[in-house]
């Protein structure tokens, strides 16, 4: 497919591939530049955080105690373009501990994951993201 950008769909696609992009780039402001100010953020098995000082946190976390790539994307995107989904293969290292997680040692895991966007003029307002907590536990245990 040809994304021109001049299809809702195709302008949601580019958004989500240019978060990731940026994720796997480690350019968070760049992430938090594509989100709208209120997005509400949905982690794996855990509450909903909303704003992007709370997901800047949240990467902040993420970056203390993970590093990780995110290999095969595939974005689908509705017609009108104001949702989203994202499949992937998570490549991480475990790097520093988690509250309520196993020790952390630098072991490597990979895991497929998936997330659900809703995009707002032009930006991602939610990100839900999904894996499975128990494959990376016996992974990484």
């Amino acid at each position: 497919m040809i994304i021109d950008g001049t299809r809702a769909h195709d302008r949601s696609t580019e958004l989500v591939l240019a978060y990731y992009a940026a994720f796997n780039r480690g350019d968070r402001e760049a992430m938090l530049a594509l989100l709208t100010d209120d997005v509400a953020h949905d982690l794996n098995q855990g509450a909903r955080e909303i704003g992007r000082d709370a997901f800047a946190a949240f990467m902040a976390r993420m970056d203390r105690c993970y590093r990780e790539q995110l290999r095969d994307i595939v974005v689908m995107a509705s017609p009108d373009g104001s949702r989203a989904a994202a499949e992937y293969m998570v490549h991480g290292e475990y790097l520093a501990d988690d509250a309520g997680l196993p020790p952390a040692n630098g072991q490597t895991y990979v895991l497929p994951g998936g997330a659900f966007f809703e995009v707002r003029d032009g930006r991602i307002a939610r990100v839900t993201n999904y894996y499975n907590l128990q494959d990376w536990i016996a992974q990484v245990g």
